[in-house]
Parts: C-alpha cells; structure tokens; sequence
C-alpha cells in the first residue's frame, strides 16, 4: 500500500495511515551516486536529487534502518525525522550497504567525530566491503572508535539472511557490478507475512544474474510486494562522447521489454531507481516517464513512502 509521496508535512490521514502502519518503507533518494545537479553542472535547473537510499521503519519494535548511507545522509536523515522521529539519539538500528561506490557508503563519515560521533551503530556488509572500511581511513577510525559495528556478511554466492526480528528479515542477493572495492549485493526485505521489498539500484546487466530471460527477477516479483531496480540510464545514447559500454547498467528500455510479457499487477511492483542526472525520466513530466507509466511502471521519487506489513 502506497502511503504518501514527499516530504511534506505529513496530513491528518497520512499520519492515521503511519499509525496503522507497522513496517513502512521510505524512499530517501532516487537518483545516481553524486545526485543533481552534479558537480560541474552549475547550469542544471532540473529537478534536485539524492543519491539512492531507502529507510525501513519498524514501529512495533520502534527501530529504523538505512539501506546505503549516501553523501546526503544529513538531509535524508532529517527527511525520515520528519516521518518518525528516533526514538533516542539519531534513531539509527542498522545501516546495510551494497557495495563501495562513492553514493552508497560514504555518508557513513558523517557518523564520525567531527560530526555525529556516533555510538555502535550496526553496519551490514559483505566481506570485502567490510574489510575495506576496516582497512581504510577515515572509516577505520569509525570502528576503532566504536562509532559504527561492522557485521560481516557471508561472501560467495550465498544467500545470507540477517533477522532484524523474528518477523522481519534481511536477504543479502550477490549480484555483479564493477567490484573495484568490494562486492555488490541487493537486499531482500521479508517481513514474516510475507511479500517484500527488493533493494538493487546498481547491477552490471540482467544476464549475467537473471539469465536471458530475467528469470531470477521474474521469481524475485512473483513473491515481492516491491522491487526497486537500476535505472541509471534511460537508453545508450544518453552520455555523447561517452563509450557507454564502459558504464554497464541494464537500460531502463531494456528492462521493461524484458518485463512486458508480464500481467499488469507484476509490471506494476516495478520502481526504477538510482537514475542519472542526464536520464530523462528525472523529470515527472517527460515523455519518456509517462511512457514509464503507461507500460505499467513506476519511478522511484524521493519521499514516496510504502506499507509492507
């Protein structure tokens, strides 16, 4: 159930909904790794955006989680404030990241001491990932310091399950990307009445992990209530000049001829998510995001908010 979308001051309804609400689902950010407008487009008077990011709050166990701690962890922290408030201190339970480029971890500084000092704060990684943040400044300080607790995934192709409670649980899904750093996963948000929410904002192509056919995805749907996809380009002539083949994403075009075959009610659990600042369907208003929605899509947009209990 769709609850409200923006950060606004929540309405009489929404704040009646939320309270009916256990398990709610928060979008933070939408957009690519450095946002919009990007550093070096001064000129771009598009719709502002931050990096991809989504909140899970649980009110029956009065918790919140972030999955990735993106550059604007300040402002989407204040946003899901806003939304319910932490219960104590910055109100955050756990933050799990998918992988090590520089939209998904690096808010995590901002749990230091030059600006949170933050105390134990669970931080849910793969292997090399969490090596990397133990190995590497300033984020070793943050865990010689006790400010975050690195809680090291299962590498591999294992399917690695994290029970935030017994009737809510985490499913890390390896996936392939440019692993420069550390591994990159998406997450399986399974509340125990089942359903759930897939978190993959960034992935090489669909091939390579879901087979020609999207299989894997097309299973993944069929149980999901919600699944939050990479669409960081709309088609490969989006960048001039640009060799596209050195930036593997599946096209957001792509991805809905992989998927139109399907009924409408599975076509519609689809959010693209994590898109450029030069992919066209930034702007609610483009004709390639009403032909999103008219093949039975939808886009991620900061502050849309979601029931999943």
């Amino acid at each position: 159930m769709v609850l409200a979308s923006a950060f606004l001051a929540p309405t009489a309804a929404a704040r009646e909904a939320a309270d009916q609400c256990q398990i709610e689902l928060v979008v933070l950010g939408a957009g690519q790794d450095a946002g919009a407008p990007q550093i070096g487009n001064s000129h771009d008077a598009g719709s502002s955006l931050l990096p991809s990011s989504l909140a899970l709050i649980d009110r029956s166990n009065r918790a919140r989680y972030l999955f990735d701690a993106s550059p604007a962890l300040t402002e989407q922290l204040a946003a899901l404030d806003r939304i319910e408030p932490p219960s104590n201190g910055l109100g955050i339970d756990g933050i799990f990241l998918t992988h090590a480029h520089i939209g998904h971890y690096l808010g995590l500084a901002y749990l230091g001491r030059e600006a949170a000092s933050a105390n134990g704060i669970p931080v849910y990684a793969m292997p090399r990932m969490a090596d990397f943040l133990a190995s590497n400044g300033p984020w070793n300080q943050l865990v010689e310091l006790g400010q975050i607790e690195l809680v090291k995934l299962e590498g591999g192709d294992a399917i690695q399950a994290v029970a935030l409670t017994p009737d809510l649980v985490v499913v890390a899904l390896p996936v392939h990307h440019r692993d420069e750093y550390s591994e990159t996963v998406g997450f399986y948000i399974m509340p125990s009445n089942g359903g759930g929410v897939l978190y993959l904002p960034d992935i090489d192509s669909w091939e390579d992990w879901a087979g020609t056919d999207g299989s894997k995805l097309m299973s993944l749907l069929e149980r999901a209530d919600h699944v939050f996809v990479d669409a960081t380009f709309w088609d490969d002539d989006e960048l001039p000049g640009r060799d596209m083949s050195e930036i593997p994403h599946p096209r957001v075009t792509e991805t809905m001829d992989m998927l139109q075959h399907l009924p409408a009610s599975e076509r519609a659990k689809v959010h693209f998510i994590h898109y450029n600042h030069t992919n066209p369907i930034r702007d609610p208003d483009s004709a390639e995001s009403r032909q999103v929605s008219e093949r039975g899509y939808s886009v991620a947009r900061r502050g849309d908010r979601f029931c999943i209990d």
